[in-house]
């Protein structure tokens, strides 16, 4: 048999991140009862008795997601966890437990990792979990970081992304749009420091948008409030690749459509006047930035009058029929068709 010499090579950033995991995932099978819901969702679903386990794992990795000249290693390790979680509410399940693996190069000293776990330590005491287990070893090419996050839910009470219906509401938590303008004011005092190291960045002006890219918080708070209101979303995901992506799962994984409405995406004010400065679309932020880590979820018109007023929760939209597609409605009262531009690891940009 010849072999062929010029085998064929397709790029992996071709396919997107989501398009890579479908793809290499599409043999997998189910063969234990106890799995409820396995790859395709922010978390998996376990089902031990009375109540289901979820779990769910990040990677960090040094140059992809993270940048050591301007983040700390204790936000680093705060971070790591915080990404974990979020995914682990996304399901409405209670987080309890992480296991942590590290890579490190021989630049990293001890003292560099006892920072790096200053902010997994201080993350697990803030969130009530336990850290059970991990693994390092070495590395050529710096720090990576794996994180997987374990969590417990009520069997009936999880929350997948392909529960929403035509008619739910398109609910979102917070603000959005705060990290990726954070980045930006990080990336350009970068810049500025190369060209001159001796100048010291002020950013004092830019607080809460670094705060929100250095150190998310992940919304526990709001898992604990939809059960004291009595309301149970019809799908749910948490916004870390940007408000289209996010929107655009909900609604293949539910079969439904979305009108997502333009003035009711939710802006910090810094968010907005940092845009100007940027001289970009604040819009177009909010629906491409990702890394907020906010929650987005649909839930019944019949639910209402119980988050009617609550300032946690914004209401940015409806679900519609599959076949009326994919919409933002802009300012001017245009329908745009929303297209996934969030951030894409596999290209290493948004």
């Amino acid at each position: 048999m010849i072999e062929d010499k010029n085998p064929k090579r397709t790029p992996l950033s071709e396919l997107g991140e989501f398009k890579l995991i479908d793809h290499l995932t599409e043999h997998f099978k189910i063969n234990q009862k106890s799995t409820v819901k396995g790859i395709g969702d922010d978390a998996a679903v376990l089902d031990y008795g009375k109540k289901q386990v979820v779990v769910s794992t990040d990677l960090l990795v040094e140059g992809v997601h993270f940048d050591l000249s301007y983040v700390p290693l204790k936000h680093l390790g705060y971070k790591a966890v915080i990404v974990n979680l979020s995914d682990i509410y996304a399901m409405n399940a209670k987080a309890t437990q992480i296991t942590v693996s590290i890579a490190v190069s021989n630049r990293f000293p001890l003292e560099a990792l006892e920072e790096l776990y200053a902010g997994i330590t201080t993350a697990a005491e803030l969130y009530k979990i336990d850290v059970v287990g991990g693994d390092t070893t070495s590395s050529t090419s710096g720090l990576i970081i794996s994180v997987t996050a374990i969590g417990e839910v009520e069997k009936g009470n999880e929350v997948l992304r392909s529960g929403a219906k035509p008619n739910d509401l398109l609910v979102v938590t917070g603000d959005i749009g705060g990290a990726y303008m954070g980045l930006q004011v990080l990336e350009r005092e970068k810049e500025v420091f190369k060209v001159n190291p001796n100048s010291q960045p002020d950013l004092s002006m830019y607080t809460y948008i670094v705060e929100r890219q250095l150190k998310p918080e992940a919304r526990k708070d709001i898992v604990e409030l939809l059960q004291k209101l009595e309301v149970k979303p019809t799908s749910m995901i948490d916004i870390s690749d940007g408000l289209s992506s996010e929107v655009i799962h909900i609604c293949k994984q539910s079969k439904v459509g979305v009108d997502l409405f333009e003035n009711k995406i939710p802006l910090d004010p810094q968010v907005i006047s940092t845009c100007e400065e940027f001289n970009i679309d604040s819009t177009t932020v909010a629906l491409s930035g990702g890394e907020d880590y906010e929650l987005l979820m649909t839930i019944s018109q019949d639910d209402y009058p119980k988050i009617k007023g609550n300032p946690n929760l914004t209401v940015i939209g409806y679900m519609t029929e599959e076949e009326r597609g994919m919409h933002l409605v802009t300012r001017a009262e245009q329908k745009i068709p929303i297209i996934a531009k969030g951030w894409n690891a596999l290209n290493n940009q948004p």
